[in-house]
């Protein structure tokens, strides 16, 4: 995965932020809209297309197109900063394979360890009982 080429595929988008904001939010655009066509980037391989497709499957649109939105600051150029690390926070995330979990066995020793243990607190529990008159 090559970071730049990836970048150069971004789309952005500036729209207009919601919220308070005073005469200022209303005439400018600050909002930013990043857009990623997942099925015709070139910068990933087709595993990784499909890995990508797996595991962000909820935040793909029906085209494979991911968006992410950010409006967290005054500044269309800082948001847009701010978009691209979390795109390439996300896909760095999503894009580590998990490894193949290798079925164990538990030793003879521990089996033996656990059995003793139980026997232990099993006799400690049968001695707080009250004792039987008869």
């Amino acid at each position: 995965m090559n970071k730049e080429n990836i970048i150069k595929e971004l789309n952005f988008k500036a729209i207009r932020s919601s919220g308070a904001g005073g005469q200022h939010v209303n005439k400018t655009s600050s909002k930013i809209e990043l857009t990623f066509d997942l099925e015709n980037s070139n910068s990933l391989s087709e595993n990784e297309k499909e890995l990508l497709k797996q595991k962000l499957s909820s935040k793909l649109t029906k085209e494979n197109t991911l968006i992410l939105f950010c409006e967290e600051t005054r500044s269309q150029h800082r948001n847009k900063d701010i978009a691209i690390k979390r795109f390439l926070e996300l896909l760095t995330i999503n894009l580590i394979r998990p490894k193949k979990r290798r079925p164990t066995k538990p030793s003879k020793a521990s089996i033996r360890r656990k059995a003793e243990s139980k026997k232990r607190i099993s006799v400690k529990k049968v001695l707080r009982k009250k004792p039987k008159l008869d």
